[in-house]
């Protein structure tokens, strides 16, 4: 599995740097850069999947051809998408 990497430049309140700080000291890491890495390995599968699974692809083309089978390229009113939110 190949990493890719982005650069980023990052500001960060004054407990986040300490946060990273002690993660950097806690697990023995060169910079900051491999505490965020650190943290998002440990706490990041709770908000995001790794890799996109195959069947969750699958499904949302599906969704996409069935609505485009039934309803086309149809535009919805502002009122009608009022009335389907529970606006008015």
């Amino acid at each position: 599995m190949a990493h890719n990497t982005v650069s980023m430049n990052l500001h960060v309140n004054d407990f986040t740097s300490r946060v990273l700080g002690v993660i950097k000291e806690k697990y023995g890491l060169r910079n900051k850069s491999e505490a965020l890495e650190k943290f998002v390995g440990i706490y990041g599968d709770k908000y995001a999947e790794r890799e996109v699974k195959d069947g969750i692809v699958r499904e949302v083309i599906e969704d996409c051809e069935s609505h485009f089978k039934k309803y086309g390229y149809r535009t919805m009113k502002v009122e009608e998408l009022d009335k389907l939110c529970g606006i008015k």
